[in-house]
């Protein structure tokens, strides 16, 4: 028989794409597959219009709100499949997204075999969506997967991977502290335990824009530049674990470099940890520069002010971004085109 793929989706207050992504699961051309949906206490009609979607292939299940880690590890716990594909409430499979990779695999495939494929960003017009190729984009080791991951400031988006229930069982559970970048932690650990990133070009997905709204955006909040600090701390731990070599601590110092703007400079005592793990891996750490209009703003009213102020414009681009994105949308009639 065919392996069971289960398609898993954590779902909360996403009652405008909830449907969609819904319809782009069970239109999955892979069969046999189940598709189970997590609501994590959404207050909006997320639940509701996801139960008009439950039949023998598609299970709803509601949830007290306990956060994006605990509730994909709920629904891991209630799957059955041979395969995990992991599918955010916002993101849309092409319908061979998962027929492609199996086919990849072959009949004798390696279950330590860890499959991605090709994704590419949208707001609202899914069919407007440019696939960019990165140089993640390609059959590569473990090791040297996170090494461009971690030097060149490169990742692969959740909904491209296909797991194996061996590999999901060996990574264990999504880790529930972090409130963002939970899945490039949990990814890690994957792959921690595969032998090989085969990478699946025909394989897509398309993965929704949701700007300041998105889970991983840190902005100036505290709790999130703690999670990002811990993610960090863990993903240099499993690197090294693969190969503790001047090249890779050289990675390391590259991936704090990339970070520390994120930290700079709201909170100092992140920085000097991020300072304190450089120097303990051999290198240094630049301080981060301002594009100057802010570092104009920071000469007149203080770093801390012009980091506000920054945040406040990238609100204000993405809410711009969205509308025209959306009313486009719209005008051409709501055309929900692309994927086919």
């Amino acid at each position: 028989m065919k392996p069971l793929v289960s398609i898993l989706i954590p779902a909360y207050n996403a009652e405008e794409w909830i449907a969609e992504t819904l319809r782009s699961a069970v239109g999955q051309t892979w069969e046999p597959k189940e598709i189970i949906v997590v609501d994590d206490g959404s207050a909006d009609r997320t639940l509701e219009i996801a139960r008009q979607f439950a039949s023998q292939q598609v299970r709803i299940v509601a949830n007290e709100h306990q956060g994006a880690a605990a509730t994909r590890n709920k629904a891991l716990a209630l799957s059955q499949g041979d395969y995990i594909q992991y599918l955010d409430a916002d993101d849309l499979l092409a319908p061979d997204k998962i027929s492609t990779q199996m086919d990849a695999l072959g009949d004798h495939a390696s279950k330590r075999n860890l499959l991605s494929g090709s994704w590419a960003e949208f707001v609202y017009r899914h069919y407007r969506s440019e696939f960019i190729p990165t140089p993640l984009w390609c059959d590569l080791s473990p090791l040297d997967w996170l090494m461009r991951k971690m030097t060149l400031g490169v990742f692969m988006q959740t909904g491209v991977w296909l797991v194996s229930r061996e590999l999901a069982e060996a990574a264990g559970p999504w880790d529930t502290r972090l409130l963002g970048d939970d899945d490039g932690e949990y990814f890690c650990r994957v792959l921690l335990a595969s032998d090989e990133v085969r990478f699946v070009p025909e394989s897509k997905v398309y993965y929704r824009r949701s700007g300041v709204n998105c889970l991983s955006y840190i902005g100036l909040s505290d709790s999130k530049m703690e999670a990002q600090m811990c993610s960090m701390q863990l993903h240099i731990k499993y690197l090294r674990s693969l190969e503790d070599s001047p090249r890779v601590r050289s990675a390391c110092v590259a991936y704090l470099q990339n970070w520390l703007p994120f930290f700079y400079p709201n909170r100092p005592d992140l920085v000097k940890q991020a300072e304190s793990i450089a120097k303990e891996l051999g290198g240094s750490l630049r301080t981060p520069e301002l594009s100057w209009k802010f570092a104009l703003v920071a000469g007149l009213f203080g770093g801390l002010k012009a980091k506000q102020v920054q945040a406040s414009m990238v609100r204000l681009k993405w809410s711009l971004l969205r509308s025209w994105d959306k009313m486009l949308f719209q005008v051409q009639g709501g055309d929900m085109r692309a994927i086919l």
